[in-house]
């Protein structure tokens, strides 16, 4: 096993990276730019396979292309729309993903695929080309992006799976999944044990099929006969995700999802849930009722911005939420969630 120990990047090295970021101009967020670079040197002194060095030089550049692309975008919801490659132009499934990705730009939200044809070009189609983007995989039989996307210039392509996935996943606030094959699934499955696990924010996930289908709903029998009976997840584990045939019932399940709740951030070992409406008295009092057990200690309790949020200027002008949460149940916020939302009818992010 390695050490971590050894091989440190020797004192004048790390000033060596330091005088060449002040000579690039670099002031904000140097440090992490040097622990980049630094570990580039370490890999080196380590002796790294030629391999191993090639996946992580083309994962870094991919990232900052793929970083670039979204930048100017970083302010807007955005939506991440999964799906079969092989579906047809004249398939229901492809008119219920186009109908989706319309509605959802004709609100405010862009789109985000994986550029690639099928259910890909239809959410790409229905947002429209200045609405959408598009992260691409090369791959031997499906190297470019749909034209629309290629032809926008609001695409990044992709050698590696996990960095490509990554950019599917970061910035988005919603994802709706349709029926596709192993890449589908793949895509859908992480999503749920990222939301599972607490690795990733609260986020609406809708599984939508076309009107009467059978798909998701064959999964959830999956989910219900085999996987919970197995006791490898809980009960209740497949509840946070949306399961419908509806365009408009997805729609408003991602939506109203953001009625409400704006964002989440950790001060030591306290969560804040940064909101737009504070509960009233009654309201605190029911919230803390039904979620006492996730808590480890105290209250939930309404807050003034922390100091650290103050600091960082961070969301200052909301109100907050601030309690001793269990992160062993990090995967129930979405229930907390869905209860804060329920006290407005605020209109939708």
């Amino acid at each position: 096993m390695a050490d971590s120990s050894t091989n440190t990047v020797p004192h004048e090295v790390t000033e060596a990276l330091r005088q060449a970021l002040d000579a690039a101009g670099i002031a904000e967020h140097d440090d992490l730019v040097a622990r980049i670079l630094a570990t580039g040197i370490g890999l080196g002194m380590d002796d790294t396979d030629r391999l191993d060095l090639k996946i992580t030089a083309a994962a870094l550049t991919e990232m900052r292309s793929a970083f670039s692309l979204f930048a100017p975008y970083r302010d807007v919801p955005k939506v991440t729309v999964f799906g079969s490659a092989r579906t047809k132009p004249d398939d229901p499934l492809y008119r219920q993903a186009r109908r989706a990705a319309h509605t959802l730009s004709e609100h405010g939200w862009m789109i985000v695929t994986g550029a690639g044809p099928g259910i890909m070009q239809a959410g790409a189609e229905g947002a429209g080309p200045d609405r959408s983007i598009g992260v691409s995989i090369r791959l031997p039989f499906e190297e470019k992006p749909n034209a629309l996307l290629a032809d926008s210039g609001n695409v990044v392509s992709m050698k590696y799976f996990f960095t490509r996935k990554l950019m599917l996943m970061k910035e988005s606030h919603g994802f709706i999944c349709l029926p596709g094959g192993f890449g589908t699934m793949d895509e859908m499955f992480e999503l749920l044990t990222l939301q599972q696990t607490g690795k990733a924010e609260p986020m609406p996930i809708v599984l939508l099929d076309e009107p009467g289908g059978t798909f998701w709903g064959g999964l959830r029998r999956f989910v219900d006969q085999q996987l919970v009976p197995a006791g490898v997840i809980d009960t209740d584990d497949f509840d946070r995700v949306l399961v419908t045939d509806s365009v408009p019932t997805a729609i408003e399940h991602i939506m109203g999802f953001w009625r409400n709740y704006d964002s989440l951030r950790w001060v030591r070992d306290r969560l804040v849930l940064r909101i737009r409406t504070a509960p009233d008295d009654t309201q605190l009092a029911e919230l803390n009722d039904r979620f006492a057990r996730l808590l480890t200690s105290g209250k939930i309790e309404r807050s003034e911005p922390l100091r650290a949020e103050r600091q960082d200027d961070d969301r200052l002008e909301l109100e907050r939420l601030v309690m001793h949460f269990n992160p062993f149940l990090v995967g129930e916020l979405y229930r907390l969630i869905g209860a804060i939302n329920g006290w407005v009818e605020a209109p939708s992010r």
